[in-house]
């Protein structure tokens, strides 16, 4: 009988206890955390909601007083009204005595907006600026107006066709006349600004441009010559005119009235005095 002996580790083979785990490897040690790390930090946005209003508010306010002791150093009485622009038909006494009620007051204070508007009511004012020049001065730039014909017998027209008046149009009778309805100033002028620049060539001016009520349209040359052009297509009938004072009516304008200008293709004449037979008055334009 054979006998086989085993050697047994202590330890190894045996079933370790119930709730007891053998510990397996090297124990550690841990380091405490430190008690700020666990103290929760501070907000600090709770206070920048509001020290930045305060701030702001402190600082508006400082500004409001600092401007206050500030002002009534800059802030001076206006002791300067400078005006600027060609003027030819008003003087600057006149232009100072208008102004003279706004021009009281101090660099800040002074009412610009009002003495524009005062300048400008002036009738022989097309434009005024006006602005502040530091420390006490005020410049006035003034655009005049510009006459270039008579509107009626009561007013002027400008180089726009807009109407102003003067108190005294003695002095103007030398321009050429207007008229027309109220709401035409302009079409009237363009009209006489087109046909002026038509007639140059041939030595003639307008004095005088007449528009009816119900559009039609009379002029008269500074020799004395009127034309009738009716209602429309004024150019066209003007460059017919043109044309035909070329080879027919260059000669006898001397004795020559009025030409009516309304035929679809030619003109009518009437003459200062009786002429032979052999007139213009049937003339055609070819």
């Amino acid at each position: 009988m054979v006998t086989t002996l085993r050697h047994t580790q202590p330890g190894l083979g045996r079933t370790p206890l119930r709730g007891k785990v053998p510990p397996r490897g090297a124990s550690r040690l841990v380091e405490k955390e430190p008690v700020s790390a666990r103290l929760p930090k501070p907000s600090f946005n709770l206070f920048k909601r509001v020290a930045w209003p305060l701030l702001l508010v402190g600082l508006g306010f400082g500004t409001y007083e600092l401007s206050q002791q500030l002002l009534p150093y800059a802030d001076r009485p206006i002791t300067k009204v400078n005006v600027e622009g060609d003027l030819s038909y008003i003087s600057r006494e006149a232009v100072q005595q208008r102004i003279a009620p706004y021009a009281d007051g101090t660099f800040f204070s002074i009412d610009l907006a009002n003495m524009r508007q005062a300048l400008e009511q002036m009738p022989w004012i097309a434009h005024a600026e006006v602005r502040r020049v530091w420390p006490d001065e005020v410049a006035i730039h003034l655009e005049e107006q510009l006459p270039v014909a008579r509107w009626g017998d009561e007013a002027l027209l400008n180089n726009q066709g807009e109407a102003f008046a003067p108190k005294d149009l003695a002095h103007y009778d030398n321009l050429p006349r207007l008229y027309g309805p109220q709401r035409a100033q302009q079409q009237v002028m363009q009209q006489y600004q087109l046909f002026s620049q038509m007639l140059r060539p041939l030595g003639f001016t307008v004095t005088r441009l007449e528009m009816h009520d119900r559009g039609s349209w009379f002029l008269t040359t500074g020799q004395g010559v009127e034309l009738i052009f009716g209602r429309d297509d004024l150019v066209d009938k003007m460059r017919r005119f043109v044309k035909m004072y070329d080879q027919v009516l260059k000669d006898q304008m001397a004795n020559i009235a009025r030409i009516d200008l309304r035929y679809p293709n030619g003109l009518a004449v009437a003459w200062r005095e009786p002429v032979a037979p052999t007139t213009v008055a049937s003339a055609r334009a070819e």
